[in-house]
């Protein structure tokens, strides 16, 4: 049975920082896409960021957003976002995500319909 579990998500301070955890089970990711995506209230979910396992290649949805950084451990596929100089706009239901299909890196674009399994989602919620 797959799952994903992510972490790390809490109330934090504008200007602040923070690192969100996913930790897949049941599947082994080796040569896929892992992505994190958010949905803030009232808001359609949106795609943040990829990295493709089989080479750590990434691909962010917004070029300019500097401020997040997606990374993996490869030994155990446990899927990171790095999320710095946090604004309130950030707050979200963020969620990881993983596709099953075969790839040689993340496509520019990260369609929700690619990913077959999803975690629960971790909350963030930035203060003024």
């Amino acid at each position: 049975q797959v799952h994903l579990v992510e972490s790390g998500g809490g109330s934090v301070q504008a200007g602040g920082s923070l690192r969100l955890s996913c930790t897949p089970s049941g599947y082994t990711y080796s040569s896929n896409c892992l992505a994190w995506f958010r949905q803030a209230p009232g808001k359609e979910r949106e795609a943040v960021a990829g990295i493709y396992t089989g080479d750590n290649s990434t691909v962010y949805v917004d070029s300019e957003r500097g401020r997040f950084t997606v990374t993996t451990d490869n030994g155990a596929n446990t899927l990171y976002l790095h999320i710095s100089s946090l604004k309130t706009e950030d707050t979200a239901l963020y969620y990881c995500a993983a596709s099953r299909r075969r790839l040689i890196r993340c496509g520019a674009r990260l369609l929700a319909s690619h990913f077959s399994d999803w975690g629960q989602g971790t909350q963030v919620t930035v203060s003024s």
